[in-house]
This record gives C-alpha cells, structure tokens and sequence, in this order.
C-alpha cells in the first residue's frame, strides 16, 4: 500500500489551515449561480462571525453543465487530483446518484443541498448528508389537505423523469391510507408539446375525477396550468394541489401563468422570517446583482437558502473534526488502472463523518440537524395562489394541519378561507359529471314476474326498450332528484336481442365492474361477494328473508280454550286473591253486617260468594264499613282489568287461532323432506343448501302466480310446503294472497336493495346521502302506496299466529296494590278491635289465665258490634228468650250477658255448641255490670 498526504502545519497562532472542498454546480444556469453566490456569502458570514477558527474551506469548483457525465467526470476530478476532504453539490438528483457511490467508496462526505429525489436514500450510504428536503416529506401535507375536505380520488400529473416519478409511489401510499383512489396518472413528457399536453388534459376533462396533484417545475409546469386553464380544467368545483418543486418558484413565473393558477393550492417547506432572513435577502440581492448584472430580475429560492446552511454544517463540521493533516491511503494498482480506480481512502472520512452527523444549529431555513444523513423538515407552509401566494396554513408531522405554526388553541377549521378556481369561496366535491361524457348507462335487470320492482316493456317491432318502470326505478329517480346537481344517464336493460335476460344479477354486477356499466338500479340485493366488484349505497328497503307458508283454519276447538287466555301462575294466584279478599271483608264486616253472619257454614260460604261474584259484579250484599269499602274499591278495578284483559284474550284466541300457519320453523321441513321454493335466480338457492336443504327439494318458481300454483300442489303433488324469499318480495306477495299465505318470522338477515355503483365511485356517498333523506320523508310512503296498494286491504302477516296467553308478570303491579290495601284494611281493623277491648287482656283477676282472655276476646269478636250504627236503631230493646226487656241507657248492654247469648249464632263458636257463651255487649265480665 502507497500512502501519500499533503501536510499544513500551523507556525503561529493566527496561520489558518486551508481544507480542500469540492462543489459541483451548473455554472451555465440561473439556480447554479444563485447557490455559488449564496455559498461564498455562507462562507464569509461564518469565518467573520468565528475568525478564531483554525480551518478554512476552500473550494474547488467544477462546471457540470446539467450532465450527468459531467458531475461525475468533476467529481473524480475532485478525488484524484485535488484530495478533497467533502464534496458540495451537485445539483440533480440523477447526477448525485452516482457521485454518492464515488463519496462511499473513498470515505468523503457527499453533502448536496437540492438532491431531493427519495431514491437516494435507498443507496443507504453512510457518506452522503442531504441538506434538503426529500421530495417524499411533502407527501404528509399533501394527503392532509385531501383527508381534510374529503376528496375521495385524486390524479396524480407528473414529468416523465426521475424527478416526476420516484415522488409517485410514496404519494399513491399515502392517498390509499387515508381511503383516496388514484383512478388515473397523467405521465407528461418533458419534451412534449402544446398539443401533446391539451391532448392530455382533455383526457382529464372526460374523467370524474376533479383533483390534481401536480408534481414538476416550473419551466413545464406553466404550460400545464395555461392549457388547463383554456380548456376549462380552472373552472369552479376542480383543485389543483402544486408539489414544493414548483410552489417554490412562484415568483419566477410570468404574470400571466400567474393568472392562470388563481385558485391553485400549493406547499413549500416554511422557511422562518426572521431578521437574519432578511438581513441576507437584501444582502444577496445587491452582491448577486454586482456578480450578474444581467439578471435583475432573479429572486432568492429555497435552493440558495439551502446552499447557505450546507455551507455553514460543512464549515462547522470540518472545525469540530479538528483536521490538520490530510492524506489518502492509496491501494496498489495497475498502471494502465482508470480514474475510478485511482483515487484512495480519505484518512479524515470517518472524523468528518461523525462531526457532520452531531452539527446542530439555527439556520435561515429553520433547525438544522441531521438524522441518518437526511435533513429532518420542521413544517410546510400551505400557500393559495390568488394574486399571488397567501398563506392559509401550515402542516407539521406533529400537528397536522394549523392555522398558526406555534399556537396551541385547537379553532375548528385547520386553514384560512380558500379562494378555489373559478373565484369560488365553496369547498369542491373533487369530482364532476363531465358535460361532454354520455349520459350514465344505468344497468337494469330483466325479469319475468316480479314487475313490481322492475318491469322492461320491449317495443314488438324495434326489439329496442320502450320503457322502464317499478319501484326501483322510482326510488332512483326520487334520489337523483335529491341530488344538489343534474345526472344525466339512461337506462339499458340488461337483455338479449329478443328481450329475455342476458345473465343472472351477479353477472350483471361484473359488467359494472367490466366497465360496461356505470351503475345498476333494481332489485339488487347488497351481498358480500358482489362488493368485490362494485360499490353499493345504503339500501333503500327492509332486509332478511322470511319463510312463506300456507295457512288454515282451526275450526276444532279446545274443550279448555277457555283456560288459555291465563297462564297457570295467573290463575292460582288469581284464585288465592279471590279467596283472600273474601276472608278480608268478612273480617271487616262479620261484626257489623248482617249479611255476613249466622251459622260458621253460611258465613264462609256467604264471603266466598261475595268476593268470586264481583268478577261480574252480581253480589247483592252490602258493605258497611269504610275499611271494607276501601278495599272493595280497590279490589273492583283489579276484578275489571283483569276480566277485560281475559275477555280481549279469550276473543283472539277463538278468532285469530282460526288461522294458523302449518309450519312455524324451516327444521320441520328439513325433517319432514318437504319441497321448499325460492325465486328463480336467487342467492336464496345457496343459502337453503347451506341451512341443509336437500337440493333435490328445492323447486324455482319465477312470478308470484307460479309460487301460488306451487303450494296448491303440496309437496307431496310436486309442489311445494314453504317458500323461502327477501321481505321485499314476500310482502307483495301475501298482500296479493293474504286469505291463504303468511310468513314466519326471518330466518336470517340480509343487507337490503341497493344501487350499485363502480368500486370507488364518487356518486356512492351522494347518492346514499340522497337514500337517506328519501327514505326520512314522505316521498317513499308515496312510491311504496303506488306499487305495492295491495297491502293496505290485507291484515299485517306478521301478526298471524302470534296471540299468547297473559302472565302474571303483566298484572303483578295491580294484585300488589290489592294486597297492600287489603292488608292494611286488616292491621288497621285488628289494631282497632285490639285496642278497645284491652281491658279484657289487661283484668287482674287471678283465676283467669291468659287462654281463657284470649278465648272470651275471641267471643267478642264473633258476636254482633252492637254500637255500630246500623244497630243504633235497637239499642233500646233486647230479645230474650222469654220476650223484650229494656237496655241499660247507660251502656246499652244487657243486664245479663247470659240473655244476650241466645240471639249469637247458636251454631258458630269458637269453643263448640257447650263453651262458655257470648256476649253481644262487647265485654263478657259479669262484674263489671254489678253482677257475682
């Protein structure tokens, strides 16, 4: 191994040490000198600002001319005769390419400053440092904006090089996560011509599609938009998004390109405006003017300012190495060896290397830092073209869209009003109609004997279409009349020459997809596998399947029908009330009443007639007290609920249970082997054979009329014991055979009807918004009372079979009110009856015992309450059994309790016919009326 080094030893404290740099530029071209002059300000800047630094760049400047081969002749130029420490430029990516591979391999930093292609980074060289932004960091503020208005398609125009093309594969990325079709990509040469490019745009003038993304430079960029703009392209309801390779040098363009762009969106990387900014723009524009006093009219670009800060890390960096010896470790080679194996190993690689990866500093383009040799972008600027750039945001990794850079409030609109092409202040939908397009060939299905939906009447002698008509096709044109904007289309069945249908719905789905069609309106029901190929809208009808089945009638009654209305529990528990209430009101009454006393047998059997008679409110006994009142108040509205809910039951029992459906579930019929039906040509098919059904069993029928002849065969005459079809078929079809029909429950859900419409089709979120707005108002009701009138004179199927008997559940709230009253009625009477007879449990006579208090308490509540005031009337008289004495005055009891007990109830007592006898008085204590 050869080494050979170039040594510069410092001799005094202020001797500089000169580093060898190269910088590749196109010196024949206005952004080639517009870097070199921002780069010679850069350096003097620095070196002014930081004269105690020991090193000093010093560059070498090659021409590449804009040629590929050119760079890369300068570059090894650079390498093998100059030993330069780092490389500047060059400017296109296509020439950087290769120079980084030249960097790599000799271990010299390769920093361009305007290299922006993403291809570059999968080179993955550790050498070369970008010092601009990659064309791929836009790519965010972009689908941003899109993802904002909710633009659903988007046409990439781009140029027909490296520039234009590797931007492309990271925006389609991009634009399919946030769910926005790339329906198209206009490719444009950089050679074309004017009418090359007008061929092109009227391309896109055919196309729905109203959102362009535009992604070249200017010089191609110009034309693009000034076409556009004559052939209609600017006009309201179309976005153009412009790429930073062109918003950057807006002010480079003519006025009258300007004019042309009105209403355009562009992004460009924020580029802060502070004082040192404008201190160097003043600055820059007198010195460059002094150096190209023939080009007055250039403005600084984003290119110098990145020039500027590439300058500066270069400058920093070699300082931070600390370099002060340079060499090459040169390998052996043959003498006859070509440049590219000539030049050596820079020794100082590594140190640069590292010094240039940890360079951090305040530029005029913002934060300057590297992360894996790629300078990391702080923000984009949204700007509106409109007499000029406007700013109407910014867009951060972080933050997405903003309206302020470095405000947190959180406003609900992420952007400034935009002014759109056409002078329009309203958000574009992103796609049209195109005027000069045909009309939408809307696909319709032809079928025989389902005409309510969809009917196609063929002309006899033109063999052509004569009319369309059904419901779908009502409902389509209800909803397009929703629709803020006219759609022209026409309607083209789906048919041979001699009128018969030319495929099933599923191969009438594929011609949407083939292109044929641009959508299909009938009875088309939404399906998974057909979504594979079309876009459906929200349906417009019900969904599921119900089963069809023939009903009969039950003349053979029940012998306990009777019993049905009310379920077991209802009955006990009603009975026990009865019951219950009864002993209640003789409780309350037995004392007082009449009607309520005499022999034990008479009494119980006189409470139980009272209480079961109020079911039809035939008693004929009084009730005297306000308790019992009470809780024959409250009692009758339970006895009337509840006999009124029982006669209702008992009426739709012995009506409705007249007309019973034969099956209730599709099992039996699995069981049974019966035939089973389904409409011709239906999914239907597939999913009775996946439910089970033998295949052999099941039979197609294709009108209502055939499906009725079906069933009058039966399954065991070759016809059929159910059907089985989507609810929007068998609703007209019990409504037209509803004496005979009825339909079980759906044995499994669907999606509906819908309209179907091309995969990604703008028209589908309009058209299912239109649906809804339809289908909420009364124009439905209207479309559904025309077709499908039949309905209005038949009984709801669904409610056939459908009677059951009342729970106790459904009374439980009114037999817990009866109770509560009749129970509090009792503890109110007890409490009573306790209290004025108190004195009797209370006697401290001791030859008592507390049984026999109890048993003459027991006595006093068996005998008659003779202070009650339906006796008032006898209170002076006392039947003995000898004849009329006269009542104390005083107390109104007998003188001798014994007398009184001949007028109890001989055969009621408590003790049997020989216990002690009771009195009527209410206290049976002889001493306490005078007597031993």
């Amino acid at each position: 191994m050869i080494i050979f080094f170039l040594t510069n030893t410092a001799t005094s404290k202020n001797t500089t040490i000169p580093v060898n740099v190269g910088l590749v530029l196109d010196m024949n071209g206005e952004d080639g000198k517009i870097a070199l002059s921002c780069i010679n300000m850069s350096l003097s800047d620095f070196y002014n600002s930081n004269s105690h630094y020991k090193t000093r760049l010093l560059l070498n400047t090659r021409n590449s001319k804009g040629d590929v081969v050119a760079a890369a002749a300068a570059a090894l130029d650079l390498l093998n005769n100059v030993l330069v420490q780092a490389i500047l430029g060059p400017e296109k990516s296509m020439q950087t390419n290769f120079i980084i591979q030249l960097g790599n391999k000799s271990q010299v930093p390769i920093l361009s400053f305007s290299a922006t292609s993403p291809s570059l980074t999968s080179i993955r060289s550790s050498y070369f440092f970008r010092g601009s932004l990659n064309d791929s960091s836009q790519v965010g503020a972009i689908t941003a904006i899109i993802k904002a208005f909710g633009w659903r398609e988007a046409v990439p125009i781009y140029v027909d090089n490296q520039y234009g093309e590797e931007m492309i594969p990271s925006l389609t990325d991009a634009l399919q996560a946030i769910d926005t079709r790339v329906p198209y990509r206009s490719v444009i040469s950089p050679l074309a011509t004017d009418d090359q490019i007008e061929k092109e745009l009227y391309k896109l003038f055919t196309m729905q599609t109203r959102v362009f993304i535009l992604h070249m430079l200017p010089s191609l960029g110009s034309r693009i938009f000034e076409k556009a703009n004559e052939i209609g392209l600017m006009n309201k309801g179309c976005v153009w998004i412009m790429t930073e390779g062109m918003t950057n040098l807006l002010r480079t363009l003519e006025p009258s390109v300007i004019d042309s762009m009105q209403g355009v969106i562009g992004v460009r990387p924020y580029v802060p405006k502070t004082k040192a900014f404008e201190n160097f723009r003043v600055r820059w524009k007198r010195k460059f003017l002094q150096e190209n006093p023939s080009l007055f009219d250039v403005e600084l670009n984003i290119l110098g300012l990145f020039a500027y800060d590439a300058t500066r890390a270069l400058a920093v960096a070699v300082e931070k190495a600390g370099i002060t010896s340079f060499g090459f470790d040169k390998t052996n080679v043959s003498s006859n060896a070509t440049d590219l194996e000539a030049f050596g190993i820079s020794r100082n690689g590594p140190k640069l290397l590292q010094a240039l990866s940890s360079t951090r500093f305040k530029g005029l383009t913002g934060d300057y830092v590297f992360v894996d040799g790629q300078l990391q972008s702080s923000a984009f600027e949204i700007i509106n073209v409109n007499n000029g750039a406007r700013g109407v945001g910014f867009w951060t990794p972080e933050k997405g869209l903003t309206l302020k850079l470095r405000s947190n409030s959180t406003t609900k609109s992420k952007l400034r009003p935009i002014i759109w092409p056409g002078d329009s202040t309203s958000d574009p939908k992103g796609w049209e109609i195109p005027t000069n397009k045909r009309k939408l060939r809307i696909g319709v299905p032809v079928t025989k004997g389902f005409s309510d939906f969809v009917k196609v009447t063929i002309d006899p002698n033109t063999r052509e279409s004569a009319s369309v008509t059904g419901y779908s096709i009502a409902v389509f044109k209800a909803v397009i009349e929703e629709l803020p904007y006219a759609v022209a289309y026409d309607f083209v069945p789906y048919a041979q020459p001699d009128g018969t249908s030319s495929g099933s719905y599923n191969d009438l789905m594929y011609q949407v997809f083939r292109g044929k069609f641009d959508a299909v309106v009938g009875d088309t029901t939404i399906l998974a596998n057909r979504s594979k190929f079309v876009e459906f809208t929200l349906p417009y009808t019900e969904s599921g399947v119900s089963m069809i089945v023939p009903i009969k009638d039950n003349k053979k009654k029940n012998a306990w029908v009777f019993l049905q209305p009310l379920t077991l529990d209802l009955w006990v528990t009603s009975g026990c009330f009865f019951i219950f209430i009864g002993f209640v009101v003789w409780v309350l009454e037995h004392r007082v009443n009449e009607d309520f006393r005499g022999p034990a047998q008479h009494q119980v059997g006189t409470s139980f007639w009272f209480s079961f008679s109020t079911m039809v409110f035939s008693h004929r006994e009084r009730v005297i007290s306000n308790l019992a009142r009470f809780v024959m108040i409250v009692w009758y509205f339970v006895v009337l609920i509840l006999t009124q809910s029982y006669t209702a039951s008992l009426s739709s029992l012995l009506t409705v249970q007249q007309l019973q459906p034969t099956i209730t579930d599709f099992q039996m019929l699995i069981k049974s082997g019966d035939n089973v039906g389904y409409r011709k040509d239906s999914f239907v098919f597939g999913i009775l054979k996946q439910l089970g059904f033998d295949e052999k069993k099941l039979i197609a029928y294709s009108s209502p009329e055939e499906c009725d002849e079906l069933f009058q065969k039966g399954s065991a005459g070759g016809g059929i014991a159910a059907a089985f079809d989507e609810i929007p078929y068998t609703k007209p079809f019990i409504g037209q055979y509803c004496s005979k029909y009825t339909l079980i429950e759906r044995t499994f859900e669907t999606a509906g009807f819908g309209f179907a419409f091309p995969l990604h089709s703008p028209l589908v979120p309009e058209v299912s918004r239109a649906i809804l707005n339809v289908t909420e108002g009364n124009k439905m009701k209207e479309i559904e009372d025309e077709w499908f009138k039949k309905r209005a004179s038949c009984p709801d199927a669904s409610n056939a079979g459908s009677s059951h008997s009342l729970g106790l559940n459904s009374f439980r709230g009114l037999f817990l009110i009866a109770g509560t009253a009749a129970t509090s009625a009792l503890i109110i009477f007890l409490a009573v009856f306790v209290c004025e007879h108190r004195n009797v449990l209370k006697r401290s006579d001791p030859r008592s015992s507390l049984l026999s208090r109890i048993r003459i308490l027991l006595e006093i509540f068996a005998s008659r309450d003779l202070s009650a005031h339906n006796f008032r009337d006898k209170r002076g008289v006392q039947v003995h059994s000898t004849g009329v004495t006269e009542a104390s005055p005083h107390t109104g009891y007998s003188p001798n309790p014994s007398s009184d007990s001949q007028h109890t109830d001989s055969n009621f007592s408590f003790f049997g016919e020989h216990g002690s006898p009771s009195t009527e008085s209410g206290d049976p204590n002889p001493n306490l009326h005078g007597h031993p």
